[in-house]
């Protein structure tokens, strides 16, 4: 996997494609955004903070990692 900073300019419309880990996350693909797995929000990834390692899924926020992790039950 090479290393690539998240950060880069992408495209708006450029998704990118990430492997999530306990505390941070490498990127497979450069882009600009994922997409939430609850909400279907795009999430850029300067404010990516929450994540599943095991589902290897994104959120947007920490009600959409809740339901994620089905802690809480759908909105």
């Amino acid at each position: 996997m090479s290393k690539v900073n998240p950060f880069d300019s992408f495209g708006a419309d450029d998704e990118a494609v990430l492997d999530y880990d306990d505390a941070e996350f490498h990127v497979v693909k450069p882009g600009a955004y994922v997409i939430c797995a609850v909400t279907g929000a795009r999430v850029s990834l300067k404010s990516l903070r929450y994540w599943n390692v095991d589902k290897q899924e994104a959120y947007a926020d920490a009600d959409a990692a809740m339901i994620g992790f089905g802690l809480k039950g759908d909105k």
